[in-house]
């Protein structure tokens, strides 16, 4: 911001009289001698976020952040940043200014003042944070804030989130000791809580079986981020006209509310500088309009310590959320006279914290969860309350720098003059740190001298340094050069080598039966994750809203749950066979267990399930589409459902999972059958017969399933695509999209070109935040004609394309990609020229003109009114989260295209399981559960991860083995590089690694010809793995 500090928010305003500690005045005489160690102590109790307090002496002229770091040293807390101690002056919470003494600050002059400690920086993505433990905080803060009605919301979402509390405290719920809603009536979850309430949140803990108290935790903060009020604390103003205002402080910027409706966002790219002078708050926004009718907004605090307090908060959340580092500059010293406040954001942004927190991961010992549910009949107010609970752990600073722990164990009750402080010894040795979460009894002679810093032992780390340009998607922001290496989100060394060993160790059977079985296996644990998406996470999700289509959402969920209950028994019968083919469990017949036929053809009676999905299936993609076009309330949730990590691709293609693993089975039943050969093995017979029944099924969908595929497409496609109102038309059919340079006035421009069997539409991304692509024109294709061009302008592989008084010239970016284009689009008009006139749907397009030079002046073209009556299904564009690792975006930065041939190649070409990866700058490899479907790798810790963390899309890549320079001294391994990208991945077996090089070539070659995709990109290069 212009004329901003270093934490990118202007500084204060006034100079500083009068207000004496408030602000820093006051002249004091720094002292000619040096510090001496003691001095008088300040006894402070601390409220943590479990309700039990804390506590702690320290040196009164001691710097605030000793006291900060050690609390979180006693917590062994690693993502310390987002935390912060509060107190309490007169009705306004102040945060603990860690620049400034103990002694300096409002209110804690008192005798044994309370400090809480407490979330400062609400993360507007909870998945980012990296420990359990941290979340675990965090789910007490959201309890809390709940509790005392800071975050409101309505019923059925507070119900929810008291569901997730209960389970995370709790357990599962269970008949016998939970008979009525009684048990809850208890505890405290809202502040108007009645029996009504009490049954919703039964309700909802029954849905919850199974879930642990870490996944619990996450979605209660996964729940409470989408509230309006998530992290919002009210500060009291007044608008220019004396109007009551509340304002608040989040991580987009500065909000602005009346009562508890909210009015009005300054976000942070909105703000130039905030100030405030005596009681007013000044927030100067840039010159640029953005719809403000002036560029100064003044609100008015009840007093100038109010309004400073509200500053400085702003400056702290600019800061820690906007900026990826600051500058330590130092307070200035108090004079006479001063310009304005010396307050800046001293401490690590977000960026920084999730940095550090990669590079000193540690894996932290089990902690103990609040047993508050079971044993506390309301929240802790006083202590009293707290009973034995209080633990004392006083810290004595020896200056700003120092301080001495001690262990002595204050009771309830005892006054703080009742604490003797331990002796000092100037010339104490300095002993090895310990963590305070587990403190070393010492007496009173024997201080331990500790660094205040947070101490952990680095852990290498294999993030890559190499970039590529296309953002990933907001499910699967990661990559895989960024997945943490340990436990949680981290392998230690120690461990890789450790499962290397267990590599190595294990004798798997040689037969390669058993390797189909086991694909049969792993293949089976990520069909049953897609099938949860729908049958538990969408139905959580829409379960809590009003006003969603149920009709058709409890059709889809009626055919979903049998299917989703069915494979769960599967997948037990399953891994109970594999456990005793490859010896990890034992039984009596070595012959029996060593055949997958018999649990295949037992539970064949699935396809009665699957025949009535095939016959609904499509009208509830219909159905879906027509809510989503008449409900905005439905196209919401829609959107943000998909754009959690848990739903890694488009919703309609979890809804096609079902018949797709239909035709997986089939194939995989082939390849087994092929591999016995003759009936004279004992597995042959019962194969044969479940593969004759999957055959007659798969045949009888496959009309259906292709018509499917194609609405799913095109509504997919309608979402991508601006400018356009009518894409999802009867008979209308997909065939290829991708890439191609437009021959215009400014020479050779990038293009997305759309074919489908009645129209070429060709578009161009959008230079809004939106990822979508403007539709610039439309060449109906019957009067359509293409022909070879020789190189014009320096470009190869040209060809022109004439439609009415329209002519394009394109450049494809291979000869091998030229030549599809030219196929299909041939193809493509011979079709089109022999169907009857009222076959065809012309597009109904906005603001398009077939001037080049208007097409070229509207690269910068904005998005169509989001309010539009006439929208496809994610057509509005209001949001401004978009899923960028899907094929079209892909398509675009690798320039490259993708037909409707290659999608259902890609669909029989599914795989999942366990492979090594290679870190770049060492020779450890880090082990991965790896999923491959649509085009991309999803990488995942293990198979019961609920979503990936990284995602690596394959187009333009190619995949070989490596050559003597790789220097791959390990074997199945196979590379993949794209241009200076190259990363090496590993198999556990001669099979498995045949079947990774075998499916990765669909996305990367086809054997029909030469190359499927281009290996060559745009400037503008993408995805980093």
């Amino acid at each position: 911001m212009a004329g901003a500090d270093s934490s990118g928010v202007g500084g204060g305003g006034r100079s500083m009289g009068g207000s004496g500690p408030v602000d820093g005045g006051g002249v004091r005489t720094p002292p000619t001698t040096p510090k001496k160690v003691g001095g008088k102590m300040l006894a402070v109790k601390i409220l943590m976020l479990d309700d039990t307090y804390t506590l702690f002496q320290i040196q009164s002229k001691a710097c605030a952040s000793v006291l900060l770091e050690q609390v979180c040293r006693q917590l062994n807390l690693l993502e310390s940043d987002y935390f912060g101690l509060e107190y309490t002056d007169g009705n306004t919470r102040y945060w603990l200014d860690l620049e400034k003494p103990m002694n300096r600050q409002v209110c804690l002059s008192q005798v044994e003042p309370v400090l809480r400690f407490c979330v400062k920086f609400y993360t507007p993505d909870p998945a980012q944070l990296e420990e359990e433990y941290t979340r675990y905080l965090f789910a007490l803060q959201i309890k809390r804030d709940l509790a005392h009605g800071w975050l409101m919301c309505n019923d059925n979402t507070a119900a929810l989130m008291a569901s997730y509390i209960v389970q995370a405290e709790c357990g599962d719920f269970v008949d016998e000791d939970y008979p009525d809603h009684r048990y809850l009536s208890l505890y405290k979850f809202v502040p108007s809580q009645d029996g009504e309430l009490e049954r919703k949140i039964m309700e909802n803990h029954k849905k919850h079986v199974g879930m642990t108290p870490a996944a619990a935790d996450l979605n209660l903060l996964e729940t409470a981020r989408r509230c309006e009020l998530y992290g919002i604390k009210m500060h009291p103003a007044k608008d220019h006209e004396g109007v009551p205002l509340n304002l608040a402080v989040a991580h987009m910027g500065v909000l602005v509310f009346q009562n508890y409706t909210k009015i009005n966002t300054f976000s942070w790219a909105k703000i130039r500088k905030l100030s405030f002078k005596r009681k007013r708050f000044l927030i100067k926004l840039h010159p640029e309009g953005y719809g403000y009718y002036k560029d100064i907004v003044e609100f008015f605090f009840d007093g100038r310590n109010e309004c400073k307090n509200f500053w400085k908060k702003c400056v702290e959340h600019h800061g820690f959320f906007r900026c990826s580092q600051v500058k330590k500059v130092p307070r200035q010293k108090t004079r006479v006279l001063s310009r304005g406040s010396s307050f800046r954001y001293s401490g690590r942004t977000q960026k920084q914290v999730q940095e550090f927190v990669r590079d000193n991961y540690v894996k932290r010992a089990p902690f103990q969860r609040s047993q508050s549910f079971r044993h506390s009949p309301s929240v802790h107010t006083s202590v009293s309350n707290v009973g034995m609970s209080i633990s004392a752990q006083p810290l004595l600073p020896l200056g700003d720098n120092q301080c001495v722990t001690n262990s002595t164990q204050v009771q309830t009750g005892v006054s703080p003059a009742e604490v003797t402080p331990p002796k000092v010894n100037d010339a104490a040795s300095v002993l090895p740190s310990h963590s305070l979460a587990s403190p070393i009894g010492l007496s009173p002679d024997e201080p331990v001298v500790s660094s205040p810093s947070i101490n952990a032992s680095p852990v290498t780390s294999p993030l890559s340094t190499q970039k590529e340009n296309i953002p990933m998607s907001n499910h699967v922001n990661n990559r895989v050069d960024s997945i943490p290496n340990g436990h949680d989100k981290s392998v230690t060394a120690a461990r890789v080598g450790e499962m290397e060993g267990e590599s190595r160790k294990r004798k798997y059977p040689s037969d390669k039966a058993y390797f189909i079985a086991k694909e049969i296996l792993t293949t089976e644990r990520t069909y049953k994750k897609d099938l949860e998406v729908i049958n538990m996470w969408l139905r959580e999700e829409v379960g809590k809203e009003e006003g969603m289509p149920t009709d058709i959402l409890n059709q889809l969920f009626q055919l979903i749950d049998p299917i989703y209950e069915f494979h769960t028994q599967f997948l037990k019968e399953l891994d109970t066979r594999l456990a005793l083919w490859d010896g990890r469990a034992s039984g009596s017949n070595k012959l029996e267990s060593q055949r997958v036929g018999d649990i295949m053809l037992k539970n064949m009676n699935m396809l009665e399930l699957y025949d009535k999905y095939l016959k609904s299936h499509y009208s509830i993609l219909e159905g879906l589409e027509a809510s989503f076009r008449k409900n905005r309330r439905f196209e919401q949730v829609y959107r943000d459902f998909e754009m959690q990590k848990v739903c890694y691709l488009p919703l309609t293609s979890f809804i096609l999972k079902p018949l797709h693993r239909l035709q997986h089975y089939h194939l995989l039943l082939d390849r087994l059958v092929k591999h016995y050969g003759s009936a004279n093995h004992h597995d042959y017979r019962e194969c044969m017969t479940a593969k004759a029944k999957l055959s007659q099924a798969v045949k009888g969908m496959g009309p259906a399933l292709a018509a499917s595929e194609n609405l799913v497409k095109l509504v997919e496609l309608q979402r991508d695509l601006v400018g356009i109102d009518n894409l999802v038309q009867p008979g209308r059919e997909f065939l290829r999209e991708g890439c191609l340079q437009k021959l215009s006035r400014k020479g050779y421009q990038q293009r997305m070109f759309f074919l489908f069997n009645d129209v070429l539409l060709y578009t161009n991304r959008t230079t809004t935040p939106v990822l979508q692509f403007k539709v610039h024109g439309q060449l109906p294709l019957r009067g359509v004609m293409v022909e070879e061009t020789e190189s014009r302008m320096g470009a190869t592989n040209c060809f022109t394309i004439y439609g009415g008084n329209r002519a394009l010239m394109v450049a494809a970016n291979s000869d091998e990609d030229k030549a599809k284009w030219l196929e299909d689009l041939t193809a493509a008009i011979s079709q089109a020229k022999s169907r009857p006139d009222d076959a065809f749907h012309y597009l109904s397009l906005k603001s398009i003109s077939s001037s080049d030079e208007v097409l070229d002046r509207s690269e910068s073209s904005t998005l169509e009114d989001p309010l539009s009556p006439t929208r496809g299904l994610g057509e509005k564009g209001a949001s401004p989260q978009q899923r960028s690792n899907t094929t079209v975006h892909v398509c675009w930065h690798r320039a490259t295209s993708v037909a409707a041939r290659d999608y259902s190649l890609a669909v029989q070409n599914q795989l999942s399981g366990y492979l090594l990866r290679k870190f770049k700058n060492s020779m450890g490899w880090q082990k991965l559960w790896v999923v491959f479907t649509n085009f991309c790798l999803f990488f995942y810790k293990t198979f019961q991860d609920d979503f990936p963390l990284a995602s690596l899309p394959l187009l333009g890549y190619t995949i070989t083995t490596p050559g003597e320079d790789d220097q791959i001294q390990k074997e199945f391994v196979f590379k993949l590089q794209f241009k200076n990208h190259v990363y090496f991945f590993r198999a556990e077996s001669e099979f498995t690694f045949s079947r990774w090089m075998e499916v990765i070539s669909t996305a990367t070659q086809n054997s029909a010809r030469t190359r499927l995709f281009s290996r060559k990109e745009s400037e503008n290069e993408s995805i980093r793995l």
